[in-house]
């Protein structure tokens, strides 16, 4: 990896919501910690952060609009003054929101993807960010992933949906990188 220029730092969907039973077993506790560490190497950066929150409109949804709680962004990576907050109620970061056009306007040519939860948002927004152009990288470590029943009944545990996840995404739609060696390449410019 070379980064020439510091990407624009995403944070998807981040949300107290994500710590309801409701989402099942979760992999990567570590997720928020290896974001928080990012967000400190972008502030100090004076890098690009943008968060996307997620406003659910399903009424059973912890992360429902209507549920303030729910769609809180958790403590330990909450934005400081000038970090920008998408809102939507799509898996994209993309659909129904200013992001491409933001990124455009700043010039932005790479974006750095962590956030929750993996087969969802962080998914679908890292295939579009690819499909629009933008150089891409997946932190795999600073995102998290949960278990899912399929169509059969079968249940796949949260870390063989992360494991799949991230094959499907590596070089058609990102690079997927780690916390420490993003942090050392960006120590080494």
């Amino acid at each position: 990896m070379n980064l020439l220029e510091l990407p624009a730092l995403l944070v998807l969907d981040v949300q107290k919501g994500f710590d309801d039973p409701y989402w099942g077993k979760r992999n990567n506790l570590e997720a928020e910690d290896n974001i928080a560490r990012l967000l400190t190497e972008w502030r100090n950066r004076h890098g690009e952060v943008i968060y996307t929150k997620h406003l659910s409109l399903d009424p059973g949804s912890p992360l429902h609009h209507r549920n303030p709680l729910g769609t809180e962004l958790k403590e330990v990576i909450k934005p400081v003054e000038g970090e920008v907050i998408f809102t939507k109620n799509v898996n994209s970061g993309f659909i129904g929101t200013e992001l491409e056009s933001y990124l455009k306007r700043k010039q932005v040519k790479s974006v750095v993807i962590t956030g929750l939860s993996t087969q969802h948002c962080v998914s679908t927004t890292t295939r579009m960010s690819g499909n629009l152009g933008f150089d891409t990288y997946l932190v795999s470590d600073a995102i998290a992933a949960f278990e899912i029943t399929d169509h059969k009944g079968v249940k796949h545990t949260a870390e063989s949906i992360q494991e799949h996840e991230l094959a499907m995404l590596q070089k058609e739609f990102a690079t997927i990188v780690t916390t420490d060696n993003l942090i050392k390449q960006l120590v080494q410019q």
